[in-house]
């Protein structure tokens, strides 16, 4: 995969570099495919040593920060483990809601079977998203979502759990042909700078393949 560093770098600095990360992609090696590309290791020819703060799931696009230094790292983790950052995504769900705002507190457990999903279950870990409807179309949705706690696939189980899954998520149940990938997108990702100590907020435009199926929904 060619990676256009004019199109994703949306930060870089001596401490950070944030990067809209393309779908596809995958933050750390593929261990079923080590030799295929992944963004660490696309980006550390270009920037040296990069550390690892957080992931994507492969399909899902948008912001992402890598520490360039240990500290950095160091100081990264500590917000990320203490929930002071704050994270939205955009997406894409079938069905139109009929709810302009709503919160999902529903526990979250890993699943054990080989599919490695998360399901909702009373003996799971307390988990909270809020959901903003941005969007009618005929049959869809663009929806706000902000996780309030971290689990694994949270945002894709709840969605779920609601009755309103995100368009092309085979895990979770919905293998729609409208985009070729989970319409789940890191939209904007907020933290504080681990050497000046400054509020930063960090927008991630949308893919072309995301922004191609907005523009088909609005047409219908």
């Amino acid at each position: 995969m060619n990676i256009d560093l004019d199109k994703i770098v949306l930060w870089v600095d001596e401490a950070l570099l944030v990067v809209n990360k393309p779908p596809g992609l995958p933050v750390l090696p593929d261990g079923y495919h080590p030799e295929a590309p992944y963004l660490r290791g696309s980006l550390e020819p270009l920037y040296g040593r990069l550390w690892t703060v957080h992931r994507l799931d492969k399909e899902t696009s948008g912001a992402v920060v890598l520490a360039r230094t240990a500290a950095a790292h160091r100081h990264l983790n500590t917000q990320f483990q203490e929930h002071q950052t704050n994270k939205i995504y955009h997406v894409l769900v079938v069905g139109v809601p009929e709810w302009e705002e709503q919160m999902v507190e529903a526990p979250l457990l890993p699943d054990s079977d080989r599919r490695h999903r998360t399901i909702v279950s009373a003996q799971g870990k307390p988990a909270q998203t809020h959901f903003r409807l941005l969007q009618r179309f005929t049959g869809y949705a663009l929806v706000e979502a902000t996780p309030r706690t971290g689990r694994t696939h949270q945002i894709r189980a709840h969605l779920a759990h609601i009755g309103h899954p995100i368009v092309g998520d085979h895990l979770y149940g919905c293998a729609s042909a409208l985009l070729g990938r989970a319409g789940l997108h890191a939209s904007s990702l907020e933290l504080v700078h681990p050497m000046s100590g400054e509020m930063m907020r960090f927008s991630a435009p949308y893919p072309e393949d995301f922004q191609g199926v907005l523009r088909q929904l609005e047409e219908i």
